[in-house]
């Protein structure tokens, strides 16, 4: 029997013997959006929570539009052009409107992976398109510490100058903070350096609660709460367009409008979908990174891993496949992966939570200890080179396929548990 995982720009094909008994677990089929542009319009028409767009840009002279990065499938392409219009027909001009990627410490995307990202010639042509650099100074504003655990908020001033604010992004579970998009998109899209170090520590990581699908008492969900109070104004609210997107990647649901009130739509949308019951865990969990632009990076791949944690029971194992085209990520995770497998589970764990700070992506590494302690992680990947599979801390395996084939054998009477969408698929044993 054929399966097919979600891998690069397609597909990874596993043949299993015909007898082996395998669990595909799915979201439920999602509706597409049948005409997107019609759909953009009437978002953009019909705000949730808040005033029409043409009122709140009325005499203002400047905006700024944030965007996800490349490791996000935003369909950029289909709401850029139509709220920049607006915003100019409203009376910004286009010389004053900023689109601003939301690169939070990953590295910048520019040139063709810009055109890529924005998705539209004519945005490029008419606006201004920059990233974010969270470790430039004088680019931030300093907004005072978050109330409750006086986290120091700096972020990017042409967002906090601007007098038209809108962030955009896909709404999708999150393996920290719940679900992305919205708030997500400003902390830690668009904030300093030291505003990411700080909410990515060991001790907000390790909160139990900081977690996929979770927004009840996580952490960090709470200080982007509070950093959204810092940063509002009643007369010119933080407005957002919130994007969902279905397995194959068509549109399946927008909105427009207040961050807050747009985002809690959203997430009543998509959790119907990607939050999926089991009756059972399982020693045996194959998934995937959910493909490009997902599994660029090993770093990115951790998030697959981390979803698929609650489908596998106590001492099973677990094999992703990621293609890691661009290789393991930045030279800082790559060095939190060496003094992992240098000082072993507990030394590393017991090292970052005597830190205020987190190292840069140090955060990721630290996730990747759930999924390794609660079984035996595989991973297939032909984009890694052999050094850097060598510093993964997981097992990496040649033939995916042939590893799977291997256990069913040894265990032909176990059922297996296959999430091809990966991360965009949370499974639930009850």
């Amino acid at each position: 029997m054929r399966y097919h995982l979600h891998y690069h720009k397609g597909t990874l094909e596993i043949d299993l013997p015909d007898w082996a008994k395998v669990d595909v677990i799915a979201k439920p089929s999602m509706p597409a959006v049948s005409d997107p542009p019609r759909a953009v319009e009437e978002a953009i028409n019909q705000p949730v929570g808040s005033a029409a767009i043409d009122v709140i840009a009325k005499c203002a002279k400047t905006a700024c539009l944030v965007i996800c990065d490349i490791t996000r499938p935003v369909p950029n392409h289909l709401f850029l052009r139509p709220l920049i219009e607006r915003l100019h027909r409203a009376g910004v001009p286009l010389s004053g409107i900023t689109v601003l990627v939301a690169t939070g410490l990953h590295r910048p995307n520019e040139v063709d992976e810009l055109a890529e990202l924005i998705g539209d010639a004519w945005v490029l042509e008419n606006v201004n398109c920059v990233n974010h650099f969270a470790r430039n100074d004088d680019e931030h504003t300093d907004l005072g510490k978050t109330p409750t655990r006086g986290t120091v908020v700096r972020i990017d001033r042409r967002f906090t100058d601007a007098d038209v604010k809108i962030v955009s992004g896909l709404v999708e579970p999150h393996f920290m903070a719940g679900y992305s998009g919205g708030r997500k998109v400003i902390a830690p899209g668009i904030a300093h350096a030291e505003t990411i170090t700080t909410f990515h520590n060991a001790a907000f990581m390790g909160n139990p609660n900081a977690t996929n699908c979770n927004f009840d008492r996580n952490p960090l969900h709470e200080e982007q709460l509070e950093i959204l109070k810092l940063l509002g104004h009643p007369e010119k609210p933080i407005l957002a367009v919130n994007t969902i997107i279905d397995e194959a990647r068509r549109l399946s649901f927008i909105n427009f409008g207040d961050v807050l009130a747009s985002h809690v739509e959203a997430v009543n949308f998509v959790k119907q979908f990607c939050e999926v019951k089991l009756t059972q865990r399982y020693q045996t969990v194959v998934t995937s990174s959910a493909g490009y632009p997902l599994d660029k990076t090993y770093y990115q791949t951790i998030k697959g891993m981390v979803g698929a944690v609650n489908a596998m029971a106590a001492g099973g194992q677990l094999y992703i496949a990621s293609k890691c085209s661009e290789g393991l990520g930045s030279e800082e995770f790559r060095e939190a992966l060496r003094r992992l497998k240098a000082l072993g589970v507990d030394p590393f764990d017991a090292a970052i939570h005597e830190q205020t700070h987190a190292h840069i992506d140090e955060w990721q590494v630290q996730k990747l200890l759930e999924p390794t302690r609660q079984g035996r992680v595989f991973l297939y990947s032909d984009g890694l080179s052999e050094d850097e599979k060598s510093i993964t801390n997981v097992t990496c395996v040649a033939s995916l396929q042939d590893a799977l084939v291997k256990r069913v054998v040894e265990r032909p009477e176990e059922r297996i548990a296959l999430i091809p969408e990966g991360p965009y698929v949370i499974p639930f044993a009850e």
